[in-house]
């Protein structure tokens, strides 16, 4: 069996067929008073937008090409690359679009060399902001986010100055409809560190390392999953408590992360329901 072969009959193997729904790239991490409940909804409006326009399966399918081309094409060994195919195939981007992805990756097909980049910066209101991409040209995407940042009320900051605030999580979404218990009872055992209710969502939150197994005990107990993916969780946040300024930091991250380049645009804003709700009218 060749590697393309291999990495389709295992990619296969983890993912039965089933109803998916469609997620964007952007991940709001916000604090525990605002939730990744009411983001979701603003991620699947969007991420429903940027199905149409292609934008979101071309961010999805470098990402698996990147995890391939550093951790090589066996699924079963290289954690990162199935936890981008399983973000693949939650947003329905088609299993030989992903086999391709993977070649490319691996040196079996010609493809660009991205480099993963992260940089960091600052939201009126002294929100922190990092903002992870995959590039060919540091140059051009340095300056689109720069411009874009300075354009809305923002500004870059010297590596270092943001990141300290975040630490990377495994975070799977679980709907509120299955039951605290349940869900305790198969989370933890594999590996789960904290859940926390969040509205119209549990927030199951791991060490990168467990996310796929959290994911897979999930999905062996017939546990409904919203989304799983790694995410860079503020460990300090900002509260915010003006309608108008959500409202502008959550136009400035969704212009971020319009740029091609960009991959992933998390905040450490707080923010209390009521004004979170206000923000979306």
């Amino acid at each position: 069996m060749g590697m393309a072969s291999a990495v389709a009959h295992r990619l296969r193997q983890h993912v039965p067929p089933r109803s998916l729904t469609v997620e964007g790239c952007l991940t709001a991490t916000f604090g525990t008073m605002s939730g990744h409940s009411k983001w979701a909804t603003i991620k699947h409006k969007k991420g429903a937008a940027d199905a149409k326009r292609g934008k979101l399966f071309a961010k999805l399918i470098k990402q698996v090409e990147v995890a391939a081309r550093t951790g090589g094409g066996d699924v079963e060994s290289n954690p990162t690359l199935r936890t981008m195919f399983q973000k693949a195939r939650d947003n329905s981007v088609p299993l030989d679009t992903i086999e391709r992805a993977v070649k490319r990756g691996t040196g079996e097909l010609e493809g660009v060399n991205y480099e993963t980049v992260t940089y960091e910066g600052y939201a009126p209101g002294g929100i922190g902001l990092l903002i992870e991409c995959l590039t060919d040209n540091r140059n051009r995407t340095s300056g689109d986010i720069r411009s874009t940042l300075s354009k809305n009320g923002g500004s870059l900051a010297e590596p270092g100055a943001v990141a300290w605030q975040f630490e990377r999580k495994g975070v799977v979404l679980v709907p509120t409809s299955v039951s605290e218990d349940d869900l305790m009872l198969v989370a933890l055992d594999a590996g789960a560190e904290d859940i926390v209710d969040e509205g119209e969502m549990w927030r199951v939150t791991s060490p990168p390392t467990d996310l796929n197994a959290v994911r897979d005990a999930l999905d062996d107990a017939g546990v409904a999953v919203e989304s799983a993916d790694l995410v860079m969780l503020p460990t300090s946040t900002v509260e915010m408590t003006e309608v108008s300024d959500v409202k502008k930091l959550i136009n400035l991250m969704e212009l971020l992360d319009d740029l091609d380049d960009v991959q992933d645009v998390h905040g450490n804003m707080e923010a209390s329901d009521d004004v979170m709700e206000s923000a979306q009218e």
